[in-house]
């Protein structure tokens, strides 16, 4: 395994679990210092990055500890409720989780960014396409996504920000057919190595002329045009 980030110090929120987790591994295997916040309990900081003081000792401990920031990994996830369940106070929590904290966790380490630092913002695919009763999810998602553009230009020159939207991830590497495989222009659905590898190579040398930009890893899935009948898709109403 290249170990092209020894020595390196990585922040990733929700790095517990799922595709935060993955990405927290593929860190280490290359060398790096990995510093994952998270609600699970574990080794790990254990908190919840809604929370305005957890945030802030969190930061607090990466530097005390570091001394430095090579990357910062925003991927946290945001509550999913829809219109008509969700609250006022949970609405207003998916967006802390979301899009405030990803602001405030920058802000506080932005400071402390070494020489070539690259911050990558977990967004979604649902940033640009939607399912009923998802408006928590999909306004966080599509609010870091601006988020990114934003900070890639006030950040210019110091660091470079990028955001990756998942589409269809199965975080326990199921094998799928039929239907739910041929969506997907890949012909399968997506796994947390498809988002991890984009992930390093963002925070790699050879990304080095890309800021300010939202990826996709959905297997072309935003891509297809699906009409009832044509091409063999047909929509049952069972």
């Amino acid at each position: 395994m290249d170990r092209e980030f020894e020595g390196k110090v990585v922040v990733i929120t929700g790095g517990a679990q799922g595709i935060g987790k993955c990405i927290a591994e593929e860190f280490r295997l290359r060398g790096a210092e990995v510093c994952v916040i998270d609600k699970q309990s574990g080794k790990h900081f254990v908190g919840d990055i809604a929370d305005k003081v957890t945030l802030e000792n969190f930061c607090n401990h990466v530097v005390e500890t570091y001394g430095k920031v090579n990357f910062i990994i925003n991927n946290a996830l945001p509550l999913m409720k829809g219109l008509h369940e969700c609250s006022y106070e949970e609405f207003q929590y998916a967006l802390n989780v979301g899009v405030t904290a990803p602001f405030y966790l920058v802000k506080m380490l932005s400071d402390h960014l070494a020489e070539g630092a690259s911050i990558v913002n977990i967004s979604s695919s649902r940033d640009r396409m939607s399912q009923p009763e998802t408006e928590s999810y999909t306004a966080a998602k599509g609010g870091v996504s601006a988020l990114t553009h934003a900070l890639a230009i006030t950040l210019s020159g110091k660091a470079r920000v990028n955001s990756v939207s998942p589409g269809w991830i199965d975080t326990a590497y199921t094998d799928y057919h039929g239907a739910d495989a041929e969506q997907h222009p890949a012909g399968r659905v997506g796994n947390p190595m498809d988002v991890a590898n984009i992930v390093l190579f963002l925070c790699s040398e050879k990304s080095g002329f890309i800021t300010g930009e939202n990826i996709c890893v959905d297997g072309g899935m935003t891509r297809q045009m699906i009409y009832h009948g044509d091409y063999g898709w047909r929509k049952d109403n069972d």
